[in-house]
């Protein structure tokens, strides 16, 4: 149903100056304006339909904005798959929580959640199909077109409609970009008398808009958290700011490789660790060339490459020698779930024994073929047949828990008689379905810290919710990753 929203036409006057007015610019019928009544607001928009995402549109509809908010802000999921989980509700077409600006607040929060984490390509095709209209909304939207080094459409937009940013750096940095620097400091100029920038800033801008100021004056002390404007202004006075130290959304610069091939890598790698970057991805730069040095990220390109190579030869005694060297390697960089899912179904197939038996089980549970590949392994370790069950969604063995971390809190979360606490039901029961996901999400992250009731509760509202595979999943990836960070 669409409202229509004609025009109004004035009532005649008697005024004979209203009269002799033109009261029409043509013979075509006016235009007609219309909006669905019931459409939903920007809050809405997403990337993944419900039919992919397998949540409901109502995710979000029964719980109260700030509640949401202060969960989103607080969780960090421990384990690859619950930042899969929370990646997907971020990404989750579904009604905002409330209409109006809530709704557009709803939208920003899940757009920092995007760029906190490095997912700069999906932020921006959000905004892309929702626009940037609302002044929240083009913030970000100039936010990710800096940093991708696209300040075209920002400056554009602003200069033709001032009012959506009362950002002075900004209009400053537009103004000056479309030829008219007297102008731009002038701008400068009055947001100082009126303290509307402070001192550092101020300064950046100066030496932007007249580098010669800037000439045997010391160098600039960069902010810990920049701008991407800060961002770019530092790189047109020729003192561009390493992005290792930066927020994780920087990262994405590296990837082209205009800064080497060491610091492509290690921006893949930082991506990789909260799965905003595809594992073969990485891969394809581990595998670009041959290192020409060694020590650190060296070391861990060169075993990657010599266990690779292995691998595609199939001799099994030179696949687990390189598997023995790589996989340190890749758990001090944080990297074990990526390395599992490009070959842990591969190495199920190997003929290994001892310790790079072990390896090779335990990158086939942490791959995504969990459940299959774990059909196929020989039961004959009290780990094996732990992560078996768990893989299967069964109840393990309580007197056949191997000595690993959070087994017992884990087992009990896939009791048959493990049930989600009360006051989640309750909420579940009301419709605030995205609300008790995330509660679950922060349980489990609790649980990780040590507090097995909560761990078993956040696996057994996982299950109840029909999150089954991602609490399998986590569950595993949480017993064998803090296993293998005891080794170290």
């Amino acid at each position: 149903m669409t409202l229509a929203l004609l025009p109004v036409l004035a009532s005649a006057q008697t005024n004979p100056a209203a009269q002799n007015a033109p009261v029409a610019q043509s013979a075509l019928p006016p235009k007609i304006e219309s909006a669905p009544l019931d459409a939903p607001g920007p809050g809405a928009v997403g990337l993944l339909p419900s039919t992919r995402s397998g949540l409901p549109a109502s995710l979000w509809r029964g719980s109260s904005p700030e509640t949401l908010s202060n969960l989103v802000k607080a969780i960090d999921p421990p384990v690859p798959a619950l930042r899969d989980l929370m990646r997907n509700l971020m990404l989750a077409e579904a009604d905002p929580p409330a209409d109006g600006q809530a709704s557009v607040d709803h939208l920003v929060l899940r757009l920092d959640w995007l760029l906190e984490n490095g997912a700069v390509d999906e932020a921006l095709a959000m905004l892309d199909i929702v626009g940037a209209d609302e002044p929240d909304l083009f913030t970000r939207w100039a936010n990710l077109n800096l940093l991708v080094g696209d300040p075209a459409p920002v400056c554009r937009r602003l200069l033709s409609r001032p009012r959506l940013s009362a950002d002075f750096s900004l209009r400053i940095f537009c103004t000056a970009r479309s030829g008219d620097w007297n102008r731009a400091a002038l701008i400068l100029r009055s947001a100082e008398t009126l303290g509307e920038l402070d001192g550092r800033r101020a300064e950046l801008l100066s030496r932007f808009l007249d580098p010669e100021f800037a000439e045997g004056g010391p160098a600039l002390l960069p902010p810990v958290r920049p701008t991407p404007l800060e961002f770019r202004l530092f790189e047109a006075l020729g003192e561009p700011l390493p992005t290792a130290p930066l927020p994780l959304q920087f990262s994405v610069l590296d990837l082209p490789g205009d800064n080497g091939w060491r610091a492509q890598i290690e921006a893949a790698e930082r991506l990789a660790r909260v799965g905003s970057l595809p594992p073969n991805r990485l891969l394809g730069l581990y595998s670009l060339r041959q290192p020409a040095a060694s020590g650190g990220v060296w070391d861990r390109v060169s075993a990657l490459q010599d266990f690779e190579n292995a691998l595609l030869r199939g001799r099994s005694d030179t696949v687990s020698e390189t598997l023995l060297r790589v996989w340190p390697q890749m758990r001090s960089a944080r990297l074990l779930d990526t390395f599992a899912d490009l070959f842990g179904e591969a190495l199920s197939a190997q003929d290994l024994s001892g310790r790079a038996q072990v390896l090779a089980q335990r990158a086939a549970f942490l791959s995504p073929k969990f459940e299959e590949l774990a059909q196929q392994l020989p039961q004959d370790r009290p780990d094996v047949r732990f992560f078996t069950a768990i893989a299967r969604g069964l109840a393990p063995d309580s007197n056949d828990l191997p000595d690993l971390p959070h087994v017992r809190a884990v087992a009990a979360g896939f009791a048959e008689d493990a049930q989600m606490p009360p006051a989640l039901q309750e909420q579940s029961k009301a419709g605030r379905l995205g609300e008790v996901i995330l509660r679950a999400i922060a349980l489990f992250s609790s649980g990780a810290q040590g507090n097995s009731q909560d761990l078993s509760d956040a696996l057994a509202s996982l299950r109840a919710l029909g999150l089954e595979s991602s609490a399998r999943q986590a569950a595993l990836q949480l017993v064998i990753l803090d296993a293998e960070r005891a080794r170290r």
